[in-house]
């Protein structure tokens, strides 16, 4: 007699809610006739990144809203993503699943003060399905040394972490599954390295595997992003409790039914975030800023005098697609705020020689008109074009090809610190700032925080 597994996984919404009332009556419908057969069972995981601070109910809850909606699916299984580790601070992610009905399953990542597990999160879980199956859940989340530990959170490579996991649980499991945020060249390796894992369910880098892929044992499965697919995985298992036949599957959430109360609930989510960061008001300007992708911007200036005051430098540089709308004159909230800087980024300190400044400026010049209109995404972006690239604090004569501070030559031998955004040091045309810059990224205020302080100070509500 053969058994049906059925996993579910959803993996990379990012807050789009605009696809979450289909996902969530599709889950549970599918779990419902599902588990009614004898024969059946039905196991629901979250790959991570459910939440982003791009959407303003996430924002103003801390991702907290994000969980509630997981909580609608009762999933058995959810790891975390990059957003839920590293868009919220230590205290706000231990306070992140307090409320959760479900599992998360993190193996790699630890507390730098004691070297535990968060209390949070456990690194493995097994589920026994009615006919006795025992499946093993192995949740890993991609291990950003350079940021996790800023944050108080020590992570650990996957081919580190593994094999005591699965060590742990020799002999007490009949199928291994892990739930990977990790990207699909790390899922290949991990499938040729790891010939115990039976699936890995894939995301991080949003690709898609409509029906799935083999890689030595294991079978890898994956749902893109933002909710625009929902993942199935069938296994069947004979009655030695072992995978006879195995097949993944996406389903295109567009292709689902709509309900005419899905409009409202989806703007229902926009509307209430954006009344509670509206409460917050931060600033009253007497004039309007504005900002464009190329061009003089005195949005970009300030942005400029904001980031410098922060990282304590006489020198900075911005691009002008961060702005993604005007600052009007009046009051400034939280809202506003947020609509005009939605990116989960920091701002970096970078300190660089004289040569090596110059020779930074000089990949900003080669990529200038290149970059004005790039369709920049991810790595912290939330917009939509990178823009124009300004300056404060330094002037560059092109006709000489010499760079000058404050009116005076910069000397090679001379050091210098600069305020730019961390996003700089992840995007690849600016690689002076990853090879010799003495980078130390200020990770206790995102961005528009950070402009938001020098909003409240420079322009004070009582002015």
């Amino acid at each position: 007699m053969t058994e049906k597994i059925t996993i579910l996984h959803t993996n990379d919404i990012h807050s789009h809610f605009e696809n979450w009332p289909k996902i969530r009556r599709f889950l549970l419908a599918q779990k419902e006739q599902l588990e009614k057969q004898d024969d059946s069972s039905v196991i629901t995981v979250d790959l991570g990144d459910a939440l982003d601070r791009a959407h303003p109910l996430t924002e103003v809850t801390n991702g907290t809203a994000n969980v509630d909606l997981l909580n609608q699916i009762h999933y058995d299984a959810v790891t975390i993503g990059n957003n839920e580790g590293l868009t919220n601070t230590h205290q706000q992610l231990n306070e992140l699943y307090r409320s959760a009905n479900f599992d998360v399953v993190l193996a790699n990542l630890l507390d730098i003060k004691n070297k535990l597990v968060p209390e949070w999160a456990e690194p493995s879980k097994i589920i026994t399905t009615k006919n006795g199956t025992k499946v093993l859940i192995i949740g890993l989340t991609a291990p950003y040394t350079l940021t996790y530990p800023i944050l108080g959170w020590q992570p650990i490579s996957p081919e580190k972490v593994l094999p005591k996991v699965l060590a742990k649980n020799k002999g007490k499991f009949d199928v291994a599954v892990l739930l990977s945020h990790l990207g699909i060249n790390q899922d290949r390796k991990l499938a040729k390295e790891f010939p115990w894992l039976d699936v890995i369910i894939g995301s991080h880098t949003h690709h898609l595997l409509k029906n799935g892929e083999l890689v030595n044992h294991s079978l890898l499965a994956a749902a893109e992003k933002w909710g625009h697919y929902i993942g199935r995985i069938s296994l069947e298992i004979d009655d030695k409790h072992k995978i006879v036949a195995e097949k993944a599957e996406t389903i295109k959430t567009d292709e689902l039914d709509s309900l005419p109360s899905d409009r409202q609930e989806i703007k229902g989510y926009e509307v209430h975030g954006e009344q509670l960061l509206a409460k917050n008001k931060l600033a009253k300007t007497t004039m309007a800023m504005t900002t464009s992708l190329s061009g003089p911007s005195k949005l970009v200036d300030e942005g400029l005098k904001a980031i410098m005051e922060k990282a304590g430098t006489n020198i900075a540089m911005l691009n002008a697609g961060l702005f993604l709308q005007n600052l009007p004159a009046g009051v400034v909230d939280r809202n506003i705020l947020h609509k005009m800087l939605p990116h989960s980024m920091h701002v970096m300190r970078v300190g660089l020689n004289g040569y090596d400044l110059w020779r930074l400026v000089m990949e900003m010049e080669k990529n200038h008109n290149f970059l004005i209109r790039f369709p920049q995404k991810g790595m912290g972006f939330r917009g939509t074009y990178f823009g124009e690239l300004h300056y404060a604090g330094i002037e560059f004569d092109k006709a000489e090809g010499r760079l000058y501070h404050n009116g005076k030559l910069v000397l090679p031998e001379n050091h210098y610190e600069i305020a730019v955004p961390d996003h700089y040091l992840f995007i690849p045309f600016f690689p002076t700032i990853d090879i010799v810059g003495e980078n130390k990224i200020l990770y206790d205020e995102s961005l528009r925080d950070v402009f938001g302080d020098y909003l409240a100070k420079h322009y004070p509500l009582n002015s």
